[in-house]
């Protein structure tokens, strides 16, 4: 199995030397020249394996220059001894035809975790398949839970270093904790006055400077991504779709060949983009419904054919979906343009330029073969907390919910009794008090005290917020947006 870019498609690359490298020299994103297939009775065969299994199944089709023995060996690293669901992500079933499929049960508490558990362990592998011997930094902008996620995913991996950026007074308390308490000798964690988009501009803008790439390469360094943009980040999230229609067969809710809907709350558009990548390795998906916030630049291009980027940037009680500037959306242009590599640097050239684009008829035609699309106030997104809590007593963070409120607009517009799965994609205890607020009406200002009132509703605390309570603040440094290159270059020891 090989790669090209979105951008230049004369470029072939194995796996291992995508993961190490990130992003193509070009700009684009490393995406798989073909799709493997999986038939549906070794999808069904699925229903009986572990989430270990299931993921050497998936992972095996796409990372051809991996020996079964260091796959499985990350495989095992990544989920055999940090989640602590032995299901990795379980499903809840809400009713008879509709369940949440849990994404959070790793160390970080958000469905970041599957895939960056195990992006460490694939780099480590990669870097010795292409002799790498100069430091690999990790570089990633964060919306809220990929930086913790990387952060303890690479924290003292050797011949690694890691550093995340994240926009100030634009996280929650309890992921900003997570971030800036994170030890290791190898981590550096930075605020950048801005908005997400702003962080995730900057990286990029430092990944295509020669000059930055000079100043690092002085010190033995060479950058990579953990951000979605990286192959090994967006492969692994790939598996859970084949699980979770391997544990809806399981417990008697299709039968094989039956087709099933996704609900996914997102932001970079990676979430559901594996999606789309698992239909058409051949799982029998009906609709990918795409969830926005009150940044609903997504819902409005699938609605019109348009992204644009030029609007209003909102802080809202889902903050890690408070994203603008899509970047794997790029993947799936490339996808409904037939591998139109000239076409999608174009139109990348056009939103980086112009701040948008326009896609042609067909593929405006093609987008809506799989995908549906909607978007949630930060009302409705309460409203759907408290609903699911009174209705289910199952408590979702405001993420999932942004989910569940588009859904059922969805179901409501469509009269669509497909049997569905929504993505949960943090624990509720990352957003305590708007959990809180959405369930009763009095909250304290202390998202630590939100959490014991949690707690005393009878909803599992992980020990991991317990930690954090007494963790110490470690990083401290913040950026303006136009000093990341700088500060990254300070940042390598």
């Amino acid at each position: 199995m090989l790669y090209t870019s979105t951008r230049d498609s004369s470029l072939r690359f194995p796996a291992a030397k995508c993961f190490v490298q990130g992003i193509s020299a070009d700009g684009g994103l490393f995406v798989p020249e073909t799709f493997p297939q999986l038939t549906l009775d070794e999808i069904a065969s699925m229903s009986e394996l572990s989430y270990s299994e299931r993921a050497f199944m998936v992972l095996s089709r796409y990372l051809t220059d991996f020996s079964a023995e260091e796959l499985k060996t990350c495989i095992k690293n990544a989920y055999e001894l940090k989640f602590d669901d032995q299901g990795v992500a379980p499903l809840h079933f809400l009713n008879d035809t509709t369940a949440v499929m849990e994404l959070y049960h790793g160390p970080t508490l958000a469905f970041k975790d599957v895939a960056l558990q195990i992006l460490p362990q694939f780099l480590k592998c990669a870097r010795k398949k292409v002799n790498e011997d100069a430091t690999t930094l990790i570089l990633v902008a964060t919306s809220g839970d990929t930086g913790k996620a990387a952060l303890e995913g690479f924290a003292d991996v050797d011949g690694m270093a890691i550093a995340v950026f994240f926009p100030n007074q634009g996280v929650s308390k309890m992921q900003q904790l997570q971030m800036t308490t994170q030890t290791g000798d190898n981590v550096f964690v930075c605020a950048v006055n801005g908005n997400f988009d702003d962080a995730q501009t900057g990286v990029k803008k430092i990944f295509a400077d020669e000059g930055v790439k000079a100043e690092l390469a002085k010190k033995g360094v060479k950058l990579s991504s953990a951000n979605s943009i990286n192959w090994g980040r967006l492969v692994p999230q790939i598996v859970y779709y084949f699980s979770a229609y391997a544990d809806m067969l399981k417990a008697g809710k299709i039968q094989k060949g039956d087709k099933i809907n996704f609900v996914v709350p997102t932001g970079n558009f990676g979430d559901i983009l594996a999606g789309f990548y698992a239909k058409k390795m051949g799982l029998p998906v009906n609709k990918l419904i795409c969830a926005s916030n009150k940044n609903k630049v997504l819902t409005d291009f699938f609605d019109t054919g348009i992204y644009c980027a030029n609007r209003d940037f909102y802080k809202t009680n889902s903050p890690s979906m408070d994203i603008l500037i899509s970047s794997n959306l790029e993947r799936l242009l490339f996808e409904l343009s037939g591998g139109d590599a000239p076409m999608i640097a174009s139109l990348m050239a056009q939103l980086k330029n112009a701040g948008e684009y326009r896609i042609n008829e067909d593929m405006f035609t093609a987008l809506h073969e799989s995908f549906a699309a909607g978007n949630a106030s930060e009302t409705e997104t309460a409203y759907a907390i408290r609903d699911t809590w009174a209705e289910s007593n199952y408590c979702i963070d405001t993420h999932t919910a942004v989910g569940v409120a588009v859904y059922e607009k969805y179901r409501k517009n469509t009269k669509d009794t497909t049997p569905c799965v929504l993505l949960s994609t943090a624990s509720p205890y990352k957003f305590p008090r708007s959990v809180l607020a959405a369930i009763q009406h009095e909250i304290p200002e202390d998202e630590f005290e939100a959490a014991e009132i949690l707690k005393s509703m009878g909803i599992k605390q992980p020990a991991q917020i317990e930690a954090l309570k007494t963790a110490t603040v470690l990083h401290k440094t913040v950026c303006e947006k136009d000093a990341m290159a700088e500060t990254v270059i300070n940042s390598v020891k």
